[in-house]
């Protein structure tokens, strides 16, 4: 889970998507290592008599060893970057070979992979046989075991949604925590059966479940070059690490792309890109159904003050855009989008966008009312349209930069 909050229902969620591209920020950090402890809970997720067998918590030879792609290659536990000092050389290269070694490896890793999703489903079994209301009386230990369990496995990205899944329920605030819970404890296990069924799942999507598990890839396919507008740029951090997102517009290929990168606790990433300006780059995606990370592969110059900006759409339109991503990538918690002419408006205690030519609004998320950008967003706006891109998610929108209607910069929201 993330601030933006409860996922929508089918009937909130547009069926049909428009032809533009749907990105999002669904990137999965790595998760630390973690040593399980036994024990179970009335009510919570508990072990069963066989989870030593399925998951063991002892490392094995070939523990962090890389999984097969379709194609043969490895698929590394880190972002990779180009081997080959010239690009197109690289490009066109065959694959190499996969020693025999290596392949068992990967296999002896996938095999992790699958006892520990299996042994997830038994517990989230468990977990619904004792009802979801006692479940946030079992404590954070057991949830944080069971993550722990997750991690033995090589699976930190289920490993992550189970300590989300756990802080859902100590939290419990709301009549409808109960729900969001099973909202949840559903996509868990639609991610668990995926990972189980994989090889029935067309490559795209078979690829996204392998980054959604915790499975990083290296980037392929040919780099994009293009003049890049720096959208916005954010940081989060955990106790583990400092993640930033870079949110690019190509001004040719009109795509929307992703850099991520990490630095330790206390220590900034050390990418920057400042929101507004544009830089000639080249860019190599990952793989994946919708993916928009990219990886940074050239720089042919330094970022420089431009007067492009984005294309936008109707907030009719940002739903859709989320609900095509929906379908790509069931996990999926925003999408990148651009709104054009939109007002802030007071809505009770929150805010919301309303489409300057429509009778239709966005709320924003309750995480962006308690930040400045916010109040930068209304003087920005004074009562008149604006553009305004940020991330639609299930709860609402959530505000990262925006253009005055008439001539201006781009103002940094986060």
């Amino acid at each position: 889970m993330t601030d933006q909050g409860v996922r929508r229902t089918v009937t909130q969620v547009p069926a049909q998507a428009c032809d533009a591209a749907s990105d999002s920020a669904g990137e999965v950090a790595p998760c630390g290592p973690g040593e399980p402890s036994p024990g179970t809970a009335e009510g919570g997720i508990s072990a069963p008599a066989s989870a030593a067998s399925d998951a063991p918590s002892q490392p094995v030879p070939g523990q962090g060893a890389p999984l097969l792609g379709t194609a043969g290659e490895p698929v590394p536990d880190g972002p990779g970057e180009p081997s080959s000092d010239e690009p197109e050389a690289a490009a066109l290269a065959s694959p190499p070979t996969v020693s025999p070694a290596a392949r068992r490896r990967a296999e002896r890793r996938a095999e992790r992979v699958t006892a520990g999703a299996a042994e997830l489903e038994r517990r989230l079994a468990d977990l619904l046989r004792g009802g979801l209301i006692s479940a946030g009386h079992s404590g954070p230990a057991l949830w944080e075991e069971t993550a722990a369990r997750m991690v033995d496995a090589q699976a930190p990205g289920l490993a992550n949604r189970v300590r989300d899944l756990g802080a859902l329920a100590s939290a419990g605030v709301g009549a409808d925590a109960p729900v969001r819970l099973l909202e949840e404890c559903a996509l868990l296990h639609l991610l668990a059966q995926a990972w189980l069924r994989r090889d029935r799942l067309p490559e795209p999507l078979a690829a996204t479940v392998r980054s959604r598990v915790g499975l990083t890839a290296s980037p392929e396919g040919p780099a994009i070059r293009d003049d890049w507008l720096v959208l916005a740029q954010y940081d989060t951090s955990d106790s583990r690490l400092i993640t930033r997102r870079i949110w690019l517009h190509g001004t040719v290929s009109g795509r929307t792309a992703l850099l991520l990168s990490y630095g330790a606790p206390g220590r900034a990433p050390d990418l920057a890109l400042p929101a507004g300006l544009a830089v000639d780059a080249e860019l190599t995606p990952y793989p994946g159904a919708g993916q928009p990370r990219t990886a940074l592969t050239e720089r042919f110059g330094a970022p420089a003050p431009t007067t492009v900006r984005p294309p936008g759409t109707t907030t009719s339109g940002a739903l859709a855009r989320y609900g095509a991503a929906l379908r790509d990538d069931p996990w999926r918690e925003s999408v990148p989008v651009t709104l054009e002419r939109v007002v802030p408006v007071p809505d009770g205690d929150g805010w919301q966008l309303a489409d300057a030519d429509e009778d239709q609004a966005l709320p924003v998320g309750a995480a962006a009312r308690s930040r400045p950008g916010l109040w930068r967003l209304v003087a920005l706006s004074g009562g008149a349209p604006v553009r305004v891109f940020g991330e639609c998610g299930p709860r609402g929108f959530t505000p990262l930069a925006a253009w005055p209607q008439g001539p201006g910069e781009a103002v940094p929201l986060c």
